[in-house]
């Protein structure tokens, strides 16, 4: 293939394409008419590639004459010169045309447009260079940071930091340009290399071995450039000062004072100084003179050897958490709980006084909680006895009831010579000496001396206010004929019953609002009407037993023992005691611990059987002998004037008795409600299927109670409380009998059945239950049931009308007692419901009604 030249054809198309590829020229018109054919394209290859090859050694060339950047700068910076001084000679020339006369006014117009435009350039290039002038500038100084910090100059290179953040904010570019971004980077993460140099350094000179138990302090190290002061100088300037020394005075806390302080060891460590160290070692006693004198040698060695800046945050942050940490556990524990120990605690208050003075010698504040510990000694003391006092009470509740013993309760009354028999008769017991009652004088006047007996097995007042126990709530001594007014006598005691619940104290705490109902606790004391003047009279000692559980006997204690400390505070021997002043505050503690007792008894008294009855005799005896206490203080001769005047337990003896009575009546409370749901609850018991199972489980439930009942309570207050429940049963069949649409033949037996199986429990209250002679037993002994149940007779009634015929019934209406436990209305009612309307029951019915109270 011939070579092409450049004036053939191949040789010109393949210029053409050169041309085209390098300038972006188009061919003549000869050119592009030329044919292209397979010999032109080897030609116009070969000029490509030698064109291309060129061109890359231009480029090449030109590679290397920008190579070295600090060339290339000076280079751009002499031309940006030259540029200005151009600028300026143009300028000029543009001056001297503007002042020529003959120059027009566009030619003006161009001058001062080129001119303006010189101006912008001339101040952009002025811009250009402060603004790499000032990179240059920042990047010097970020060079020196690390030169400072590879020298461990902290503070040299904080220092370079701080300048090289003004000379990067004083450069005139936006922020978000790339050069200053990147500047900005490397300063941050110079300071980051330099804070971890500087925790290297911190570490060195404070060194805490929470482990090992030491601490070290050094002012400065070999191979250190940074000394401690100079270090509180970076932690300003990274705005750690707080932090750092809270996780000091932390790391301090767990490696010294926690293991020194913890009361818990059995072995205390000492507290050791060597030279610029302070460690644990040794033993130590566990008295809080030890702790204070270890304390204070801590504190002495930190003010020694800290700068300034930190010692002042170990008043704002050490103390702040180790004081509560003395008072709490030290200073609390080192109260004694008794006077025994006054010695002892009047010289750990002097320690403390001392400690809080040589705090503050060091220039330590923020004492104030430790110092009104030691102002308010005598409160400090109060409040230990109190919180002892109140966690005895919640201890003894919580180990249970105990072992229960019998105590009597001893009382002496005025009766006439017809109340002394019927005591008698219902089982009284008279000493050998006496010669019985007929030894009273036939001639009007009384024998003197006076006589034991045993306490009656009834009582003056059934406490039961309701209408079906009014008619025998005075008789319970057989005094019920020959005082036919026994409301006179309840009246007193209503009142004085309403007037304990208004000054019972705990009603503010909502105790007892569910106790006022009819079940009222038995009265201590049986309570004689006034005998008239002419009437023959004894004293008699009436005697009785019951039981109490363990726990009222260190409840006593624990008052005593208050109240004598509270005495001896009293006393000239204590007069210049730091607890002086907390006497009248011990005479206020039985009152608190009284108030625990009623507040947290119930719930550890329920849970044992008959525990709502041994609550009910523990308060009553705590009431008791809580009143011959305070009536034995004021006699005593061996305390002040002063002690006598403070013992005040009248309303707490008050709100004891209101509370025995209220334990009481929630018992019997709960008992009939359970006796009423046995009997069917609100449903007619006797249109149950399973009648007699239900009467059966309520007999059950009776019997029960009283054989739980009978170890706890005295002989009188078992007596109400299960004549109570009898009465509770009687009123429910009784009330379900009178409200039946009718009653057959066959169902008034079955209910008489029923009737005669509750009447059963009469066996309870036969007069040889109680009586101490085993052979004592009669054949034909009455029980007396109907003395405390008010519905008893009245439900034996109701067996015989249901059994009887019409005559039978006009009989117990007319001569018989029916009348003295039914209206006439009622028993019109039970005629009606037993027999058929005809001239004989209309009859019947007529006389009754003629005859509305025939015994009267």
């Amino acid at each position: 293939m011939a070579v092409a030249t450049p004036d053939s054809p191949a040789g010109q198309i393949a210029q053409a394409l050169v041309d085209f590829s390098v300038e972006g020229a188009f061919p003549e018109e000869s050119v592009s008419s030329l044919t292209v054919d397979s010999d032109a394209l080897p030609a116009a290859i070969e000029a490509l590639a030698s064109a291309k090859a060129k061109l890359q050694a231009e480029i090449h060339t030109i590679n290397e004459e920008t190579a070295d950047d600090v060339r290339t700068w000076k280079t751009n910076a002499q031309s940006v010169q030259d540029d200005i001084l151009r600028s300026k000679a143009l300028a000029n020339d543009i001056l001297k045309q503007s002042e020529a006369l003959q120059a027009s006014g566009k030619a003006i117009e161009e001058a001062e447009a080129r001119a303006a435009f010189l101006a912008r350039e001339l101040d952009y290039n002025t811009q250009l260079r402060n603004a790499l002038k000032g990179i240059k500038a920042v990047n010097q100084i970020l060079d020196q940071v690390e030169q400072a910090r590879d020298g461990r100059r902290i503070l040299d290179a904080l220092h370079l930091l701080e300048r090289s953040w003004k000379e990067l904010d004083a450069v005139p570019v936006n922020k978000s340009c790339r050069a200053i971004k990147l500047l900005n980077i490397r300063a941050f993460e110079l300071k980051s290399d330099v804070h971890q140099v500087f925790d290297h350094v911190w570490n060195t000179l404070i060194h805490v071995d929470i482990e090992g138990h030491k601490v070290s302090i050094s002012d400065t190290k070999q191979g250190e450039a940074m000394s401690l002061s100079d270090a509180v100088i970076g932690l300003k300037a990274y705005h750690e000062v707080d932090q750092r020394a809270a996780q000091l005075w932390h790391d301090i806390d767990k490696a010294i004072l926690a293991p020194r302080l913890d009361i818990k060891q059995e072995r205390l460590p000492s507290i050791k100084i060597n030279e610029n160290t302070l460690e644990l070692g040794g033993t130590s006693d566990q008295s809080i003179e030890a702790v204070f004198r270890d304390l204070e040698q801590v504190f002495a060695f930190l003010v020694e050897n800290l700068p300034p800046d930190l010692i002042d945050t170990i008043s704002t942050v050490l103390l702040p958490g180790l004081i509560p940490t003395i008072t709490r556990t030290w200073l609390d524990l080192a109260v004694p709980s008794s006077l025994e120990e006054m010695d002892r605690f009047q010289a750990t208050v002097t320690t403390t006084k001392g400690f809080c003075t040589t705090l503050k010698a060091l220039g330590l504040t923020h004492l104030n909680e430790l110092q009104e510990w030691t102002e308010s000694a005598p409160r400090v003391w109060l409040s230990k006895r109190r919180e002892a006092a109140l966690d005895q009470i919640r201890t003894q509740l919580s180990q249970g009831l105990g072992t229960s013993k019998q105590v009597e309760r001893v009382e002496k009354q005025l009766v006439s010579k017809s109340e002394g028999q019927q005591l008698a008769a219902n089982g009284a017991m008279v000493t050998e000496d006496d010669g019985g009652w007929d030894a009273w004088g036939s001639d009007g006047e009384q024998d003197t001396g006076g006589q034991q007996t045993s306490r009656p097995a009834a009582k003056t007042l059934v406490a039961e206010p309701s209408a079906d126990a009014i008619d025998d709530a005075a008789d319970a001594w057989g005094w019920g004929e020959e005082e036919p007014e026994p409301e006179k006598s309840e009246e007193p005691q209503q009142k004085k019953q309403k007037q304990e619940e208004e000054d019972d104290p705990t009603e503010a705490w909502g105790w007892g609002d569910e106790a006022q109902n009819d079940d009222t606790a038995p009265e201590p004391a049986p309570t004689a009407p006034p005998a008239a003047s002419k009437t023959q009279t004894r004293e008699l000692t009436f005697k009785e037993t019951y039981s109490i559980s363990s726990l009222p006997q260190p409840v006593l204690d624990l008052i005593s023992s208050h109240v004598e400390d509270g005495a001896a505070l009293t006393q000239g021997t204590y007069a210049n005691s730091p607890v002086a002043a907390a006497a009248a505050g011990l005479f206020s503690l039985p009152t608190l611990a009284l108030a625990m007792f009623r507040a947290v008894a119930p719930h550890y008294y329920a849970p044992d059987v008959g525990g709502n009855m041994f609550l009910y005799n523990d308060a009553t005896y705590l009431s008791e002998r809580l009143a011959e206490f305070a009536e034995e203080w004021v006699k005593r001769d061996n305390i002040s004037t002063r002690a006598q005047t403070m013992l005040r337990l009248d309303n707490d003896i008050k709100s004891m008795q209101s509370f025995a009575n209220r334990a009481y009546s929630n018992e019997m409370s709960i008992q009939k409600t359970v006796l009423r749901d046995l009997l069917g609850g609100e449903q007619n018991l006797i249109q149950q299927d399973d009648t007699e199972s239900c009467v059966s489980a309520a007999v059950a439930r009776v019997r029960s109670l009283a054989i739980a009942w009978e170890s706890i309570l005295s002989r009188s207050a078992w007596q109400q409380a299960v004549g109570s429940l009898a009465d509770a049963v009687a009123n429910k069949i009784i009330g379900d009998v009178m409200e039946l649409p009718g009653i057959g033949q066959d169902e008034a037996y079955n209910i008489a059945n029923h009737i005669a199986s509750v009447t059963a429990l009469d066996d309870l209250f036969l007069p040889s239950r109680f009586a101490t002679d085993s052979n004592s037993a009669a054949e034909n002994e009455v029980p007396t049931t109907a003395q405390y149940a008010g519905s008893w007779l009245r439900l034996k009634y109701l067996s015989e009308v249901l059994q009887s015929n019409l005559k039978d019934v006009r009989y117990l209406w007319l001569e018989s007692e029916l009348s003295l436990y039914f209206s006439a209305d009622e028993v019109v009612d039970l005629v009606n419901l037993s027999f058929e309307d005809n001239p004989r029951t209309r009859e019947v019915i007529r006389e009754i009604r003629a005859r509305p109270n025939p015994l009267g």
